[in-house]
């Protein structure tokens, strides 16, 4: 079982910046796909961003891409997910998540995931 626990949320301008953590305990996520979701008010939970399991593949939603940077480090049992030029429409839940599943075309689907985090609101002023 992996549990995690995300932080790092809050309320920031437009084009702001922050970064997410997500705590992993229970077990080393060393051999898990790290992805992050969002959902935001009234919608569907969606894929935003996902990391091999060596660090070494990186996937991103297109809205998010050259904004958003996922990022491991397995020492510290963490993921993280830094948010750049931070817009109203990023206003959201945001998730993490752990699948054992290697394959990238299955990263944006969260069925896919194991174990989930219980979220972290991010809220952009614009």
């Amino acid at each position: 079982q992996v549990h995690l626990v995300e932080s790092g949320g809050g309320l920031v301008q437009a084009g702001g910046s922050l970064r997410l953590s997500c705590a992993a305990s229970g077990r080393p996520i060393r051999p898990y796909v790290m992805g992050w979701f969002r959902q935001g008010p009234g919608k569907d939970r969606e894929f935003v961003a996902a990391i091999s399991s060596n660090a070494g593949n990186s996937l991103y939603e297109d809205s998010v891409k050259g904004r958003f940077t996922i990022s491991r480090d397995d020492a510290k049992n963490t993921v993280y997910l830094q948010l750049n030029s931070l817009k109203f429409e990023d206003t959201a839940v945001y998730y993490c998540a752990a699948t054992g599943n290697p394959a990238k075309n299955r990263w944006f689907f969260s069925y896919e995931y194991d174990y989930w985090g219980q979220g972290t609101q991010v809220t952009v002023s614009s």
